[in-house]
């Protein structure tokens, strides 16, 4: 077997070295360096330090064992030498700190997987970090991760959609930060100098702690962000299935293919996610994506994320009828694939949008779930979703145009708030959701914020904020009970499912 390094490599891994990566999950190195990356998790408090000193003897055993299975494991990732090499001195300094909170900027300068966006190519990573929607803890973790860019991939970064931070990963294999719900690996997660240990906790950006001026002046310029696909099509695959069993939801032909195509929904969630990824910081009134330096009601979060799906959405839709009107003889192989993949990728958004989004997770903050409520209530409002007889239908012929409408009042409400104080795009924004979802009853907002906190400063804005400030609807109530345990299985779920 012979494995392709990236372009610009002189050589291939040889015929045992292929073997082995092939089989990475049962290597005796590979098993033993997360073995001790997970003795090492049980003494880490939540900066990522080990403060029981009677513990650093272990730890050190741990650090020992990790260095010499990356020394093992490095001729398996040419590619990866400048970092796993930058991985074992940290980790050697570290330990030579007395555990003291990690340090892995050199490392994490050294790591650039932006670089190697080729199809199958792996990597090994181990950092300290956090995991988004997984554990809020700086603990060690260690991943085989594998590139999914496939050849129309390329092709639309090449062309309209240019995005070179965008990295798409699988999931091989993985220590428990992983085994969560978490499908993103984001650099600003990692501990390091210049860093303030906390950062965004659980996926409630609103929480993160702001690093002074120094410390941001420390930071590396972060130079890629990784999502992984397999995990958001294996939970894709079982929460709409199950959910339009339950709703009796009758799907079109193509969105039933999503369901049982795992490499197909694989590369929808790609092209989906690389346009997503690429309308943070444009357009009007740029945001903030990774949130470190902004602390807003979380609807604000909400109406950002569900800005970035509705473009990915609306430029899939305009890329089907673009590329629909031509014969089908003028298509390139690419333009085919291209053309294929944007249809399924609206019914990817609008079904992961209004089936999972709105009941994972808590409702505390829940940006993402409130998004997806958003959806709903609007095409439900406008006579697009219909839930009649507890059975769900959608007018797929108004769909698309429902949906690019919301997109318009989302980018309205941003392009006015140009000429907005900050605190008045906020009420124009809870506006725009309240027309919309019904708030808490107890909401303080909905009322009418008193004098004294509208004459205050931000602070007393998003502290006036519930943590459930719009509740889920008698669907979602309804939906929730049923859905429950189906979410729940998701947990730690890969591109290995086969259901």
């Amino acid at each position: 077997m012979s494995i392709t390094l990236p372009t610009g490599a002189d050589e291939a891994l040889d015929a045992d070295a292929g073997a082995r990566l092939a089989n990475i999950t049962a290597d005796p190195a590979w098993l033993a360096l997360k073995d001790a990356a997970t003795g090492i998790q049980a003494d880490q408090v939540k900066d990522g330090s080990i403060p029981d000193g009677a513990r650093h003897a272990d730890a050190r055993t741990h650090v020992d064992t990790i260095v010499a299975s990356l020394d093992d494991l490095t001729p398996l990732f040419p590619h990866d030498a400048g970092y796993l090499t930058a991985v074992r001195a940290d980790l050697m300094g570290w330990a030579d700190d007395d555990f003291g909170i990690p340090d892995f900027y050199d490392a994490l300068v050294a790591f650039q997987p932006q670089q190697h966006r080729v199809d199958g190519l792996r990597h090994l990573i181990v950092f300290p970090m956090y995991t988004q929607n997984g554990s809020p803890d700086r603990h060690l973790e260690a991943l085989i991760v594998e590139t999914i860019w496939p050849e129309f991939v390329a092709e639309l970064e090449r062309t309209d959609y240019g995005n070179k931070l965008f990295v798409s990963l699988r999931l091989i294999d993985f220590t428990s930060g992983y085994d969560t719900n978490s499908a993103v690996l984001f650099p600003e997660t990692v501990a390091m100098r210049g860093r303030v240990p906390g950062g965004l906790d659980g996926g409630n950006p609103q929480d993160a702690g702001v690093a002074a001026a120094s410390q941001q002046a420390q930071l590396p310029k972060f130079t890629w962000g990784a999502i992984f696909q397999d995990r958001e099509a294996a939970r894709y695959r079982v929460v709409v299935r199950a959910a339009s069993d339950i709703t009796k939801l009758d799907l079109p032909h193509d969105a039933a293919r999503l369901l049982d195509d795992q490499s197909l929904i694989e590369e929808t969630f790609v092209m989906w996610d690389i346009i997503h990824d690429r309308t943070h910081m444009r357009g009007d009134l740029p945001f903030d994506p990774f949130m470190i330096k902004q602390r807003m009601p979380y609807f604000l979060y909400s109406l950002e994320e569900l800005r970035c799906d509705l473009t990915a959405y609306r430029e899939a839709f305009r890329l089907e009828q673009t590329l629909g009107a031509l014969p089908v003889d003028e298509l390139s192989d690419d333009q085919a694939s291209i053309l294929e993949h944007a249809k399924l990728v609206r019914y990817a958004i609008l079904f992961d949008r209004i089936f999972r989004f709105p009941i994972t997770g808590t409702r505390v903050r829940n940006y993402d779930g409130l998004g997806g409520q958003l959806l709903f209530a609007w095409l439900h409002q406008h006579h697009v979703l219909d839930w009649t007889d507890t059975q769900l239908s959608i007018d797929w012929d108004a769909v698309g145009d429902a949906v690019v409408a919301l997109s318009d009042a989302i980018n309205e409400l941003y392009w006015r708030s140009i000429d907005r104080p900050k605190t008045a795009h906020w009420l124009a924004a809870y506006g725009l959701v309240s027309g919309v979802l019904a708030p808490n009853p107890a909401s303080v907002w909905a009322k009418g914020l008193p004098e004294e906190v509208l004459a205050g400063a931000p602070k007393g804005y998003t502290d006036a904020v519930l943590d459930d400030e719009f509740p889920l609807s008698m669907f979602y109530e309804a939906l929730n009970k049923k859905m429950g345990d189906t979410i729940e299985s998701t947990k730690g779920i890969t591109g290995s499912y086969r259901g």
